[in-house]
């Protein structure tokens, strides 16, 4: 998007006017509570407008899954935000070198000014309002750019947020690709992205001409790894809710599993019973939700007959009429072994209903695979030792792991959530993303009985004695 274009201009006008509100004067508290306040109401009062809104956005989206997964976490963090926002904002008194005393330091989080929210179409309204919720309590304005993916949700956020919040305090812009490049190209004071790594280190190049800070929250192969031994009934329900909750279209979702050889029988057969507990139909069973378009759906399709043809052994959990199945845009769990190593579904992010089983002998061999790839968003470790939980911690990195559960960990709102290396930087949730959108401005404040005149010029043999003392006695 070429500077000076209507669609850029217009952008640069939306941001210059929050700007403006936000250097006329610097939200307190009460403000900042109203401004919570309204986005409380956001979700509160307009449940079934979102459940709608998703509905016919994904083509079917499950109101279960809506109200799990988007409207409650979102909720969760803008109440964990009003309880804990007098705390986040009083000044933290930091420590004073004895050389300096009696001097006092404190530190003061300010407000940066606008935040800039990019939208993925997976997760529109808990992605949308977790970051606002982080942006709006350390007192900032935001614009937000919603998916073209998720127009009917896009369309009613800007309405509910121009309704609760105000034009001076959020705007929301909706729009294709012409749109999102001209919005990554504004000169934001942070920026926070949601979706691809791909698009990704797109959005920070653009970032970069304009020195936007960027949190980046992107995604990869989330591996899930089973210890030997382990109750593999309790694991395959837990992979089953995971994988499948917004039909595996989840940046969090298990991508692969890893378990011990031994146990993989085992384990197939308690997937396949698990899968059919959850779901006994699939293309009219409204709690089980579409994917988001065709094009999309085809993408998976070519990754399953691709693995299918490269030798790899594949079983989809459903025994419905594939036409039923794509009339509806839905896919079953497809469990996928002995894929080749270059066959895409084991080097891209998945990000569907389709699950890589890798079996190991050793344990080591099974961390020495996650090893080998880009650190992921997460990981999840299914296992009793605690010997082996804390080995496996210290052989790893990831944005967060989850133990013996899948996806409980994003809705921890006393936890950072972000990614680590490829799966992103930065991180957003409770205390740590009111501080990724604020400035922590060190403030030093000098005592009159202060003794640092002695150490101004012009230097003699006080100050040489001094100093003296001074570098002896630091250890």
């Amino acid at each position: 998007m070429k500077a000076g274009s209507p669609i850029a201009d217009s952008l640069r006008a939306s941001l210059a006017e929050l700007q403006q509100h936000a250097a006329r004067a610097r939200p307190d508290y009460a403000t900042r509570q109203r401004w919570l306040a309204g986005l409380q109401c956001i979700v509160t009062e307009h449940q079934a407008e979102w459940i709608a809104a998703l509905n016919a956005d994904f083509g079917c989206r499950s109101a279960v899954e809506t109200r799990l997964a988007e409207l409650f976490p979102a909720l969760e963090g803008i109440s964990l935000a009003r309880r804990k926002l007098k705390d986040w904002m009083r000044p933290r008194r930091r420590g004073v070198s004895p050389w300096f005393w009696p001097a006092r330091a404190e530190v003061q989080p300010q407000p940066l000014g606008v935040a800039g929210i990019i939208v993925p179409w997976n997760y529109p309204v808990f992605l949308a309002l977790g970051p606002l919720t982080s942006a709006l309590a350390a007192g900032n304005r935001a614009m937000l750019k919603m998916s073209e993916l998720s127009p009917h949700s896009g369309e009613l956020l800007a309405r509910l947020c121009e309704r609760y919040l105000g034009r001076d305090v959020v705007r929301v812009v909706n729009g294709g690709l012409d749109v999102a490049a001209a919005f990554g190209n504004l000169p934001f004071d942070h920026l926070l992205f949601t979706g691809s790594t791909r698009v990704g280190r797109m959005v920070m190049q653009a970032a970069a001409a304009n020195l936007t800070p960027v949190t980046l929250e992107l995604g990869g192969k989330c591996p899930l790894l089973i210890a030997p031994g382990v109750d593999v009934a309790r694991a395959a329900r837990s992979v089953v809710a995971g994988k499948l909750l917004n039909a595996g279209q989840t940046c969090v979702a298990p991508d692969y599993v890893l378990l011990h050889a031994a146990d993989r029988d085992a384990f197939v057969a308690a997937v396949r019973r698990a899968a059919r507990h959850a779901y006994p139909r699939l293309a009219d069973n409204p709690d089980y939700t579409a994917i988001i378009n065709r094009q999309h759906l085809e993408r998976l399709l070519a990754w399953r007959d691709d693995a299918r043809l490269r030798g790899a052994r594949v079983e989809a959990l459903c025994d419905e009429d594939d036409t039923s199945l794509l009339a509806a845009c839905k896919l079953p769990l497809t469990l996928i072994e002995q894929a080749p190593a270059d066959a895409a579904v084991m080097r891209e992010e998945i990000f569907g209903p389709l699950l890589p089983i890798i079996s190991y002998q050793q344990l080591d061999e099974a961390l020495a695979h996650i090893q080998r790839h880009p650190r992921p968003l997460a990981l999840y470790l299914f296992d009793n030792d605690r010997s082996r939980i804390a080995h496996v911690l210290d052989a790893t990195l990831a944005g967060g792991v989850c133990i013996n559960d899948t996806l409980l960990h994003v809705v921890q709102d006393q936890l950072p959530f972000g990614g680590v290396g490829g799966s992103g930087m930065g991180h957003y949730h409770g205390y740590e993303g009111f501080v990724t959108f604020s400035k922590l401005l060190p403030v030093f404040r000098q005592s009159r009985l202060a003794g640092t005149a002695l150490t101004r010029p012009p230097y003699g043999k006080v100050v040489q004695g001094l100093l003296r003392l001074m570098l002896g006695r630091i250890k």
